[in-house]
């Protein structure tokens, strides 16, 4: 067993505003054979294996040995939900400080720069986060479970009706509403109830 970022303070990437505690917690442990522990170690070696590159040799070697023991699909599940409730997020929140119940909009409701950011953030934001999320969904189909395609299928219409009313092709009213069962699902996943 190894740290990534060094226990001592002339060891390889050793972090001084870490805690011991955070210093030998998993997230900075890494097992490794004697002669990597060694090659590591050196000195002159010490860009070479940044704690980027340990890091990544980890999840690596970590999802190798789930992927063996048959819980390859889990970590891919949750990996898939934390990146769908991410773009969730940025989303939600240009909703929240700019859409048409922000405070700014309800404090100006007549403001044309208050609607203009809010147009703009819509089509920056949240028309290419549906399209991002709607992509993920569309390559990862095999991690959700069957019960959940019927609000995978609401998530799709919704972003279809958004779009056209983006486009101004359908009124506002006509927009299906983001699917709180969708959300609920990607939440609960992301939270460790895959």
């Amino acid at each position: 067993m190894a740290h990534i970022r060094g226990d001592k303070s002339d060891a390889n990437c050793h972090d001084a505003t870490q805690t011991q505690r955070e210093r030998d917690d998993y997230t900075n442990l890494i097992l490794l054979c004697p002669t990597h522990h060694t090659l590591i170690d050196r000195k002159e070696n010490e860009a070479r294996f940044s704690v980027d590159v340990l890091n990544t040799m980890k999840s690596e070697h970590e999802s190798a040995v789930l992927a063996r023991m048959g819980g390859a699909r889990d970590l891919d599940r949750k990996n898939v939900f934390h990146q769908i409730f991410g773009l969730m997020m940025e989303s939600y929140e240009s909703w929240i400080r700019y859409g048409p119940q922000s405070e700014r909009a309800m404090n100006h409701p007549h403001d044309p720069s208050a609607y203009a950011v809010w147009l703009s953030e819509r089509l920056a934001t949240i028309v290419p986060n549906n399209r991002a999320i709607a992509g993920v969904i569309r390559s990862r189909r095999d991690v959700f479970r069957a019960e959940e395609l019927k609000d995978v299928a609401k998530f799709f219409i919704h972003v279809r009706s958004y779009e056209m009313w983006v486009a101004d092709e359908i009124e506002y009213a006509a927009v299906t509403r983001f699917p709180a069962e969708f959300d609920a699902m990607i939440r609960n996943g992301v939270d460790g109830g895959i």
